[in-house]
């Protein structure tokens, strides 16, 4: 086991449930300081565990163990923290509760305060949900946080978006063995048709008509690029993780609190810190449009689209060099102001 558990105790969630027993799987790299304050947060993404964030940390990129004490918390729902997958009856399989990002944060903020006595952090940063978890950082904690760099993600779950997912989930659940979430064995249809859906999604309409699959990625044909990317990816992870997470970014919203009471503009003037906001120039579900909105409503926050054809995958999981490089570059540059 490369990660370790903090445990959380009995959690009351935003949607009013219990999360009994919660625990929290985490990873760090390098060491605290003294002063504690070469702290970089660095969320989990939907679907996707720790190490599948390490391709951003290592000597010489922004994210240097030998400067920052990076820990990357895994998302409830993930498997590695509290999951559907793992948690005892009767809040096992599709009875886990609903919990929002807003939960998962509060929690990441308590292993930060709690374990480790930080009270201030360097930067947040995150793709996809991760970037969702590090917009809710700077909202809830405007204080503790310096600097945000959401890549490829959102303050709030779009309507477009929501219906994206929806079709996703339409999928999944399908499968006749999903059997409402009480499946005894894999729903494979189900997970299957999913990656499907999302294979038109995840990449651009360019990156498929340069064919990118076959001439940088090296599948054979389109089908097995479907078939071993796609369906690989899905396969290998437990369907009620995936509902659960999906669910949390279906209903993200920086604003979905008591602080804000809904008020999404509010939410976005109060994040204090130094933020570059980095859409994705050919991302489908999270267009440039959507944080132009978010930017022009920060007061600190600075647009940088990610000039690639590669969609979504610009921002991870390390699929691209050239994208790395130019997220590394701009964490860099972030960091160092």
């Amino acid at each position: 086991m490369d990660y370790e558990i903090f445990e959380l105790g009995d959690v009351r969630l935003q949607g009013g449930a219990t999360l009994r027993g919660c625990r929290l799987a985490y990873k760090t790299f390098g060491t605290l300081n003294a002063a504690k304050d070469n702290v970089i947060v660095y969320p989990t993404w939907y679907s996707g565990q720790h190490y599948e964030n390490e391709w951003l940390v290592g000597p010489g990129m922004a994210l240097d163990p030998a400067k920052y004490f990076i820990i990357i918390p895994n998302m409830l729902g993930n498997g590695l923290s509290s999951s559907p997958s793992n948690t005892p009856e009767p809040y096992n399989g599709p009875r886990f509760p609903k919990v929002t990002a807003c939960d998962n944060v509060r929690v990441q903020h308590r292993l930060v305060t709690e374990k480790f006595g930080i009270s201030r952090i360097r930067m947040v940063t995150g793709w996809s949900m991760g970037a969702l978890q590090t917009f809710h950082w700077g909202a809830l904690y405007p204080d503790m946080v310096e600097r945000i760099a959401p890549f490829c993600g959102s303050a709030k779950c779009s309507r477009h978006n929501f219906v994206f997912l929806e079709g996703v989930k339409a999928a999944l659940t399908a499968d006749a063995a999903f059997a409402g979430g009480w499946y005894t064995e894999k729903p494979n249809i189900g997970l299957r048709a999913m990656a499907r859906v999302y294979a038109g999604w995840g990449f651009s309409q360019s990156f498929y008509r340069e064919q990118l699959d076959l001439k940088t990625l090296g599948y054979s044909s389109l089908e097995d690029f479907l078939v071993a990317f796609w369906e690989g990816f899905f396969l290998p992870k437990d369907a009620n993780n995936l509902l659960t997470m999906l669910w949390t970014w279906q209903h993200g919203d920086i604003s979905d609190n008591e602080l804000y009471h809904g008020d999404f503009r509010k939410a976005l003037g109060a994040i204090k810190a130094r933020a570059y906001v980095m859409p994705g120039e050919t991302d489908l579900y999270f267009p440039p449009a959507d944080s132009e909105f978010e930017v022009a409503n920060m007061p600190n926050a600075k647009l940088i689209p990610v000039p690639s054809i590669w969609g979504h995958f610009a921002g991870g999981p390390g699929t691209n060099p050239v994208d790395v490089k130019f997220i590394d570059d701009k964490l860099k540059e972030l960091l160092a102001s």
